[in-house]
């Protein structure tokens, strides 16, 4: 189960919260810019140019560390997943907003977990169980590292107090040389970088091929690998003007149930059907989700639909998630993996359902689920108390509370990807690997069997409830633990999910029995990006940007959602300025109506997605896209 990060005093400190601020009287403007200079003098230390890619995970940890992180290897992996294969400037500047260094207050009270009777010094011998039996295990060598060092360490015992000086000291010295380098080369200095946006640019290469004022909408692009979709806006360059521009207006009146092709799953029954739960999770400025193979063993026409997953509800408390939107980009395998043919999507729509009917070829097939973020995303609400997780009874023994255990019952019914009533090691893997970073193994999996209640060496309900159930027992009755477990399924202090969506995806098919199976938990692919890229390209409305023929705006509206696509056909990358200050009752997924974003030589990249606040109104999308000098 998950351990608390105060509990655990690892030495990678990335995830601790950051409190300090920049001087009140910096203008937002000031303080972007200083932090992008702190990005790019970081990045030019370990490369020569910031266009140049970070291209394996040994360099991402070692520019991280040179921007003052101390990055773990659960944070290197959410960033640099199986799929990865680059990163670039705009991916690390994202990366750095999201993993914000410690500040010494905040070690310290890390260290006083440990140090309970606040003597300012903990011994070697406990300090060696905890760091290499929990959490992110240290190696031996590693520790003993740690305790050779004369400045922090005497008599058995590590002094934390100067521990801490010297972390942030060596912290704050690694930013400020490569601060003052990049302040002394003059070559560095005027080196044009990235985009400076707090965003990755989900860029896609396309073949060099000479401008034409001709738009080819069904190319087949060539497909370079890049980070996911971020939802952070980049930063808008406010210094530059435009032009050149393109102005896009789309109105869509007050609708119930929006779109003329409903799917209805129920005319069906005949078929054969395959059903998978998932759930999409917020964390930080990234959506992770489930990532699924479909395994068709025969030509067959085929109905597939994903919709929220409806749990139980109660009065008095939100359920955001059922109003997030979902879909399904269905994508073939062929040779490998790398090679995937973009089908289609569910663009089809009844109520919350959204769903694709059509025919495919036997094999093999990847579903990636995906939600804009318009509607998922962090909510600020004030809660007055802290919900109560357990009691101690009569007779002293400990016990969930009511309220906890009903949460706990639908975090089950969330995890149970199979829909059987039981927990398989696999299905309880993703639990394991969202909450803790960690995978539970045959022989861990054997002693839970011995512990808990299994049903053909699957958990129980009861048996989950029983696990939760000793780790606050294991801690005492402190509820630290759990509530690391909560948070990172996106429930808040009162036990409501705000910063979760679940899931449910149903395939039905005529003429075979069709499998799915959970593969991944990560954030959006590059394929996934290249997906809704060509999708737009293929169905959206094409205007090519007066004045400049080789900027092409891609728009395209399925159901409840426009999306805006910006392909580069020139030889030089490009900074485009969005404005939707003129849209009415629009939700962008980039948090602002005004924001820049750069688009990489013969590339393409999302430029937004926008819903409507409230579907009951009429909503106005008016976008104007336009070139930056």
């Amino acid at each position: 189960m998950a351990s608390s990060p105060e509990n655990n005093p690892s030495f990678s400190v990335q995830k601790v919260t950051h409190s300090g601020s920049f001087q009140g009287k910096k203008s937002q403007h000031a303080e972007e810019a200083d932090f992008y200079l702190n990005c790019r003098a970081a990045y030019l230390t370990v490369f020569k140019s910031s266009l140049e890619n970070i291209k394996s995970k040994e360099q991402l940890i070692l520019v991280l560390q040179q921007a003052g992180r101390n990055p773990s290897q659960k944070t290197v992996n959410k960033f640099w997943t199986s799929q990865t294969t680059t990163l670039n400037f705009d991916d690390f500047c994202a990366i750095l907003k999201q993993q914000k260094p410690a500040t010494k207050t905040e070690l310290l009270a890390a260290f006083g977990k440990i140090d309970t009777k606040n003597t300012g010094y903990i011994l070697h011998d406990e300090l060696y169980k905890i760091l290499t039996m929990r959490g992110e295990k240290m190696t031996r060598d590693e520790f003993i590292t740690i305790t050779k060092q004369a400045d922090f360490n005497c008599s058995g015992k590590l002094d934390y107090n100067k521990f801490c000086d010297l972390y942030m000291a060596t912290s704050e010295q690694c930013c400020k040389t490569a601060r003052e380098k990049l302040e002394l080369d003059n070559r560095l200095r005027q080196q044009q970088f990235g985009s400076q946006a707090e965003t990755s640019s989900e860029g896609i290469t396309l073949p060099v091929s000479k401008p034409s004022p001709r738009i080819s909408r069904k190319t087949d692009h060539k497909l370079a690998p890049s980070k996911g979709d971020s939802r952070t806006p980049s930063r808008p360059s406010s210094a530059q003007t435009c032009k050149a521009s393109i102005s896009t207006t789309i109105s869509t009146a007050a609708s119930s149930n929006r779109n003329t092709k409903l799917i209805e799953p129920d005319t069906m029954k005949e078929w054969l059907c395959a059903q998978s739960k998932g759930c999409f999770y917020l964390e930080d400025d990234e959506i992770i989700s489930h990532k699924y193979k479909l395994h068709l063993p025969q030509r067959s026409t085929v109905c597939i639909t994903i919709k929220p997953l409806n749990l139980r509800q109660v009065e008095g408390k939100s359920y955001n998630w059922l109003s997030v939107d979902t879909a399904l980009y269905i994508l073939k395998e062929n040779e490998t993996q790398e090679n995937l043919q973009v089908v289609s999507f569910t663009e089809q729509q009844n109520k919350e359902m959204f769903g694709w009917k059509g025919e495919l070829v036997s094999g093999v097939y990847w579903l990636l689920p995906f939600t804009t973020g318009c509607r998922l995303k962090k909510v600020k609400r004030h809660i007055a108390g802290e919900a109560k997780l357990v009691y101690r009874g009569e007779d002293g023994e400990l016990t969930l509370t009511r309220e906890f255990r009903d949460t706990l019952l639908d975090i089950f019914e969330t995890i149970d990807l199979d829909g059987n009533g039981l927990l398989s090691l696999e299905e309880y893997n993703f639990f394991e690997l969202r909450t803790s970073g960690e995978k539970c193994d045959e022989e861990a999996w054997a002693v839970c069997r011995e512990n808990f209640d299994m049903k053909k060496n699957e958990l129980t309900r009861q048996g989950f409830l029983d696990l939760n159930l000793m780790e606050a027992n294991d801690r005492e009755g402190d509820p630290s633990d759990l509530w690391v477990t909560l948070l990172s399924l996106g429930y808040n202090k009162a036990l409501e999910m705000t910063e979760a969506c679940p899931f449910v995806i149903d395939i039905y098919a005529e003429k075979c029995k069709p499998r799915i199976k959970a593969i991944y938990l990560e954030a959006g692919s590059w394929q996934l990006n290249r997906a809704i890229c060509k999708s737009v390209v293929n169905k959206g409305e094409a205007k090519v940007m007066d004045g400049c023929e080789n900027i092409i705006v891609y728009t395209y509206k399925a159901g409840r959602r426009i999306t805006s696509v910006i392909e580069n056909k020139s030889e030089n990358k490009v900074i485009i300025h969005v404005n939707n200050e003129q849209s009415k009752n629009c939700l962008s997924n980039r948090g602002l109506t005004v924001f820049a974003v750069e688009v990489a030589p013969k590339s393409m990249m999302i430029s937004q997605h926008v819903m409507p606040l409230d579907e009951q109104e009429e909503w106005l999308y008016k976008c104007v896209h336009s070139l930056l000098r």
